[in-house]
């Protein structure tokens, strides 16, 4: 059945929709609507949404998106670990809520449940916490036609021609020096972010490019550089500053400095991004879009966060470890000692099948995490692509994922997504269990590439071969992957927590159901 959208307001006094079903999906060859992209969002949905918003707000960098999820976790009573110190059966308990991170770029969180015991297994989410960005490069001091300019360097595969014209500005980690009493200096980690109009990327006029409609083009190298003011007027404001004033331009140095609230010279090295400083926001006609920044991925990354927080009601209940993995640089191959191709999640992994948790075990350590696997699930949420009504012919036909109509299963026949029809067996299962008091479950659709397409990739290939867990990919839709601005749905913030709590609340009971292959 074919069923077209009201464009015209009028047609809605002869046409009703029909009643929303989470499990409704309308596709066709030719056209697609929106089950209930009329109806306005729900106060719950635009709640949760709003929540989003401040968590994306005041995570421009990774730094400041894991700093983020640690006052979120120590909010609701987690307690913070180090990955350096022993971790005994006094100080991780069933029940617990534990957390640690690594290079701040990057953290753990998991929750033990009451009935745990080893080889019970794991319920995993992994995300990641980096987007596409310019990063300043080690030397930025740049000066050209009378202006300041700062270096940049490309990080991952973003839309680079979204970057020009907007207000820009940066942020990220600055270590900074400090002396005690006797004069022994010390460094410390710092979070910088300006929140200001620094910097700007603007485009030639169109009088001196006639052919600029016709295709944007442009030299990343050249065409692509900041400017942060007029030489003069900052030449004129130039302070002394340590050997690092040699690489990047004192005024530059000077903001970052004043953000902290330090001198300029107790600056001795950073890792700063560029960001948009234009906050997200709520759009459309029933407030039904999001238009943010880094929704790929921090959208993910705050909806598990958030379910493994507000599942911790069910924790009791629960033979399983639940476990949540925000990793640092997916967007360049993740082959770091933060990024999801470390040893990072094994090793934590293989720390906890090995502990006697919640008592003495006759399971020999040395099976104990071999065996956990086994009773294990990875989600490998990352963001997907929505149709898109210009680009109607880039979707394969019979997979058309639709913006608020779902969390999205990801397959690829190559595996460029780990899916399986296990996983995904597991997934729909524990998905009509999701909210079944009230809503009757989430909505899940389909999303596989052309075969005239490339695909692209996530964590769970590699997480999935690594670990020899079970994996589903999957993810919210979006328009505007990789752009500097990008949308989504304010109801599918809501779908996904719901998904996600409801894989920790109930994967256990599901997983007893699923065969061992």
């Amino acid at each position: 059945m074919v069923v077209f959208a009201n464009c015209c307001p009028f047609l809605n006094i002869f046409h009703k929709p029909p009643p929303y079903s989470p499990s409704t999906h309308f596709y066709s060859r030719d056209s697609t609507s929106y089950p209930h992209s009329q109806l306005p969002c729900t106060s719950i949905s635009m709640n949760l949404a709003k929540d989003f918003l401040k968590f994306v707000d005041a995570s421009p960098s990774p730094f400041h998106a894991v700093e983020s999820c640690i006052a979120r976790l120590v909010k609701a009573g987690f307690t913070e670990l180090k990955e350096g110190d022993a971790w005994t059966t006094s100080t991780v308990l069933a029940n617990g809520k534990y957390f640690f991170s690594r290079n701040k770029s990057a953290i753990i969180a998991f929750c033990v449940g009451g009935k745990y015991s080893p080889t019970s297994g794991f319920s995993i989410i992994g995300a990641h916490t980096d987007s596409p960005c310019l990063k300043i490069k080690p030397r930025s001091k740049r000066e050209k036609a009378g202006c300041i300019q700062v270096g940049v360097e490309l990080y991952g595969g973003g839309l680079w021609h979204t970057w020009f014209d907007r207000d820009l500005s940066v942020a990220g980690r600055v270590l900074v020096a400090t002396k005690n009493t006797q004069g022994v200096e010390s460094f410390t980690h710092a979070l910088a972010k300006i929140d200001k109009p620094l910097l700007r990327i603007p485009t030639l006029a169109i009088h001196l490019d006639r052919s600029a409609n016709d295709g944007f083009n442009f030299n990343k190298e050249v065409q692509l550089t900041p400017i942060l003011g007029i030489a003069q007027k900052i030449l004129e404001k130039k302070d002394d500053t340590n050997d690092v004033g040699t690489l990047h331009h004192p005024m530059l140095l000077k903001e970052v400095a004043t953000n902290l609230g330090v001198q300029a010279e107790a600056i001795r090295d950073f890792e700063l991004c560029l960001y948009d400083t234009q906050p997200s926001s709520i759009g459309g006609a029933n407030n039904e879009f999001i238009h943010s920044a880094r929704l790929d991925n921090l959208m993910m990354s705050f909806c598990a966060l958030t379910a493994i927080i507000e599942s911790a009601n069910t924790l009791d209940q629960d033979s399983k470890i639940r476990v949540v993995g925000l990793f640092d640089n997916e967007e360049v191959g993740s082959q770091t000692a933060h990024g999801a191709n470390s040893n990072f999640m094994q090793t934590t992994l293989q720390r906890l099948s090995d502990m006697d948790i919640g008592g003495s075990s006759q399971v020999l350590a040395g099976a104990r995490y071999e065996r956990s696997m086994v009773n294990s699930l990875l989600i490998s949420a990352d963001m997907a692509h929505a149709l898109h009504p210009n680009y109607f012919e880039k979707h394969e036909d019979n997979h058309r994922p639709l913006i608020n109509s779902g969390v999205v299963i990801k397959q690829n026949a190559n595996q460029r997504y780990a899916t399986t029809a296990i996983s995904t067996l597991v997934l729909r299962e524990v998905a009509k269990l999701a909210g079944k008091e009230g809503s009757g479950g989430v909505a899940l659709q389909e999303f596989v590439v052309r075969n005239d397409s490339p695909c692209g990739s996530t964590i769970g290939p590699m997480l999935s071969a690594s670990l020899g867990v079970r994996t589903v990919d999957v993810g919210n839709p979006q328009w505007s992957m990789h752009s500097i601005r990008e949308t989504c749905g304010v109801e599918d913030v809501q779908h996904a927590v719901n998904l996600f709590k409801s894989f920790f609340d109930h994967f256990a009971a599901v997983d007893a159901r699923i065969p061992r292959l």
